[in-house]
């Protein structure tokens, strides 16, 4: 089967946040998502750098995405992202 961007982003809706119930895409944490040359390429967007979790995020993503090829860029949330995922993650917090 071919990947295609739609493929690509309905793996994504799939990716769970571990502690959060919503995908790292709701939550606003993947942006910049792009194919090429069948590599996919994206942003991860964290709260804080140094979250502890980073490694996990990754591997939830690869996962999705089934695919051998694919680039995460990791990048720091500007204050408006923050506060939106701060809020989203107080609604949908598992613990």
């Amino acid at each position: 089967m071919e990947l295609t961007e739609e493929i690509i982003n309905q793996r994504l809706s799939k990716a769970m946040h571990p502690e959060i119930n919503s995908s790292l895409l709701e939550l606003g944490m993947i942006k910049d998502v792009k194919l090429k040359n069948s590599e996919i390429s994206l942003t991860l967007l964290l709260p804080f750098l140094n979250v502890p979790i980073k490694d996990m995020l990754i591997q939830i993503i690869k996962d999705s995405l089934k695919s051998k090829k694919v680039k995460i860029k990791i990048a720091e949330m500007n204050e408006k992202e923050k506060e939106k995922f701060m809020e989203m993650a107080q609604q949908g917090w598992r613990f």
